[in-house]
């Protein structure tokens, strides 16, 4: 694609990046072959293609936002999977980040669409205010469809999507040992939303690791890696989120040494794995923003490498493995989960349509209900058609949003590895598994190898 920045635009490294990306596109139109939402409404201004030519006019006249743009690129879910599909290498993750970020700087959204976001961005990072919040969202639950009524549909969104209870914190933020002797030492991220909605999914991973002789540190001073504000486009509190977070790591990293930064939510994964690039052009951060990227791994990409052995106590479940967008696009992972659950006894189905994305992309279940409604009726609509007893996701978001819509369980793949491994049965299993044959088991003497390279 032919671009007409001048070089004084170009001397700014953040728009020298979007040309390059802008120059590698050939506009072929493959990219909205798999896009969700052109899939859903048909307009080329919904595609990446039409989402591209919108940005790189906006960047080059280098004006303001417009009204229109805002309302195309707010509908982009960043699920990636144009960047898997595309022939050409464009990396449209950096554009469309470029994209939110200039819209920040030069658009003043509505005043109910600012107070909304601004809301999101002060609560939903904070595991104690997202707590509280979700308290108070459980007496208000009964109103969403008074909202939804009255035109705020984003907030019957958060009302609808809220649970129906929230837990007290119960992560510990220490040093777990391994049992027997250590075969390895990792960091584990807890995250924001995760601490709050997923802690069972956290207890799941740290029991696994242990049990398998690898020691895990949880630094207190971790917290939320930037992500959700990140693709809102207020770059500078993502970027101090991000180098918080570095900075705790680096004390492990400096210290007793980890052999990786392990990721149980795999949208903050994405964003870990793209630190390097985030904070490049900071002095200070630059070079410890690259080694963390440099260490970070899905929980399951790790696991791939080790021996794990069932002890035959889990059920042989049918699975339905939902790959969440930011798994399978944003990191490339596709095989290791499927592999890991198939190897510990359960019966893993693919669903149809599983490039699509189900709808959560972080925050954009409230920002754009309407359309993560369908996304997830067409999610839920496809997983049905393999008929699992149980759905399995690595993202919180994912396991949120899908939840919503359908009554079989959903729960992270380390949920399950966990019980097949001597952990506990997940909770929401416990009715499913009470009608099953007690003799229909995983053989006890089944290993879960490491995944070949």
């Amino acid at each position: 694609m032919q671009t007409t920045f001048t070089l004084a635009q170009l001397a700014d490294p953040q728009i020298a990046e979007s040309e390059k990306i802008l120059r590698a596109c050939v506009h072929c139109g493959f990219c909205n072959a798999t896009c969700p939402t052109y899939a859903l409404i048909g307009d080329e201004l919904d595609g990446p293609r039409g989402r591209i030519y919108l940005i790189k006019d906006m960047l080059e006249r280098d004006k303001p936002a417009t009204g229109d743009v805002v309302k195309h690129v707010d509908r982009c879910l960043s699920c990636l999977a144009c960047m898997t599909t595309c022939p050409s290498g464009v990396h449209y993750m950096h554009l469309v980040d470029h994209a939110r970020m200039h819209i920040e700087k030069t658009y003043r959204r509505p005043p109910i669409d600012r107070w909304l976001r601004t809301l999101l961005a002060k609560v939903m990072p904070y595991p104690t205010r997202f707590r509280a919040a979700l308290f108070f969202a459980m007496f208000a639950k009964p109103f969403a469809p008074l909202f939804a009524a009255i035109g705020l549909k984003p907030v019957a969104a958060m009302l609808e999507l809220a649970p129906k209870n929230v837990a007290s914190r119960d992560t510990v933020f220490r040093v777990y040992p391994p049992e027997g002797p250590r075969a390895g030492r990792v960091a584990l991220l807890v995250g924001c939303v995760n601490d709050v909605l997923g802690s069972s999914i956290t207890h799941s991973t740290i029991r696994v690791l242990t049990r398998h002789g690898i020691e895990v540190v949880v630094p207190p001073e971790t917290g939320c890696c930037g992500s959700l504000v990140h693709h809102m486009g207020r770059e500078q509190e993502a970027l101090e989120f991000a180098r918080k977070t570095i900075d705790a790591w680096m004390r492990e990293i400096d210290g007793e040494g980890v052999d990786a930064i392990l990721i149980t939510v795999s949208g903050c994964g994405t964003t870990v794995k793209d630190y390097g690039f985030m904070l490049r052009g900071d002095a200070a951060y630059a070079e410890k923003a690259k080694r963390v990227a440099g260490l970070a791994r899905d929980v399951t990409e790790y696991l791939a490498r080790l021996r794990l052995k069932p002890t035959g106590d889990a059920a042989p479940l049918v699975v339905a493995y939902h790959p969440a967008c930011s798994l399978q696009h944003g990191q490339r992972i596709t095989r290791e989960p499927k592999e890991l659950l198939s190897k510990a006894g359960f019966a893993v189905k693919d669903i149809p349509e599983a490039h699509l994305c189900c709808g959560s992309a972080g925050i954009y279940n409230i920002l754009q209900p309407d359309i993560a409604k369908r996304l997830r009726a067409r999610k839920v609509e496809n997983i049905g058609k393999v008929e699992p007893e149980v759905i399995a996701a690595g993202n919180i978001g994912c396991i949120t949003q899908i939840a919503a819509g359908t009554t079989t369980p959903v729960v992270h793949p380390i949920e399950l590895i966990d019980w097949a491994t001597g952990g506990p049965m997940p909770d929401l299993l416990q009715e499913i598994v009470a009608a099953k044959p007690r003799n229909a088991m995983v053989p006890a003497d089944k290993e879960l190898t490491p995944a070949q390279s």
